[in-house]
């Protein structure tokens, strides 16, 4: 039986996203695995990946807000926003202190448009930005609504380097706000050393190196969906699940926004419904077979 579950996975510097996803193929023994949530090769922190039954349930996997570590370098932006690119300005910023970085620190929190860097996996007329980018192309792109819940800047490490951390929403682009910092202190500024160190619930704390995952260290599917709210269905509502039908929101008994993940009464992962229309939820992945006749 092909293997099915959730690895979460501490990201090494220098893998892309397809790397770890190229290499857990192989040490799973499937092709069915794919990852949720892109790190850029130089960072580096946890990646969830599903494997099996859990790679159509990877769009739920990245909606929980998601924590960094990084540093932001004053006074030199980059083409890419951080340590990769080739510089592209210099500015002497000797004179700003930690305080001015803080306060300007403060004010890119809360809601706001992004605007995704050309060196990202951004999809523009079906091709992804990075792509376009390395062909020396720069294209117009739409402002993203993000959510920067908090920026701290922890101290300064190295004379205009300062420790940062990030709780933001996902889709948030923490180089952009690296730049961003720079450009409100009268300068410039690029990210470097960044680490991604949660999405939702999980952290490095649940995370493995790539070469120490096994089949046996997959999370089921129902772990998988842990930062969703989870409502438990009876048998008859089970054998609903499992022919795809909609429910009610009410029998569901919840008042919440959705999505939910509906388990039966061993815990296991039946489905994954959303509020559809006239106060129904419908099935947007079905994990569980149909009940025999």
């Amino acid at each position: 039986m092909s293997p099915s579950g959730l690895a979460v996975v501490d990201k090494p510097a220098g893998w892309t996203s397809h790397d770890v996803v190229a290499k857990l193929r192989g040490v799973l023994g499937t092709r069915k695995v794919g990852h949720a949530g892109t790190l850029d090769p130089d960072a580096t922190g946890v990646l969830l990946v599903g494997v099996g039954r859990v790679t159509r349930l990877l769009r739920f996997l990245g909606l929980g807000p998601k924590r960094y570590t990084g540093t932001v370098v004053l006074g030199t932006a980059t083409s890419t926003l951080d340590a990769s690119g080739e510089v592209t300005g210099t500015w002497d910023m000797r004179s700003v202190d930690g305080g001015a970085v803080r306060e300007a620190a403060a004010a890119l929190t809360g809601d706001q448009l992004q605007i995704p860097p050309m060196v990202s996996a951004v999809h523009v007329d079906g091709r992804r930005l990075h792509e376009l980018a390395r062909e020396g192309k720069e294209v117009e792109r739409e402002p993203r609504p993000v959510t920067v819940h908090e920026l701290l800047v922890h101290g300064e490490v190295a004379p205009g380097e300062y420790a940062i951390e990030v709780s933001c929403s996902a889709g948030t682009y923490v180089r952009s706000l690296a730049a961003d910092l720079g450009t409100a202190l009268g300068g410039g500024a690029h990210l470097r050393d960044l680490r991604r160190t949660a999405i939702g619930s999980f952290s490095v704390a649940d995370a493995v190196p790539v070469e120490a995952l096994t089949v046996e260290g997959l999370r089921t599917p129902a772990e998988a969906m842990r930062d969703l709210e989870a409502v438990t269905v009876d048998a008859a509502g089970a054998a609903a699940v499992g022919h795809g039908r909609k429910l009610a929101v009410a029998e569901l008994g919840t008042s919440g926004p959705g999505p939910w993940a509906l388990l039966d009464g061993d815990g296991e992962l039946l489905a994954v419904y959303e509020r559809h229309r006239d106060g129904t939820a419908k099935p947007s992945v079905v994990l569980a077979a149909p009940p025999a006749p």
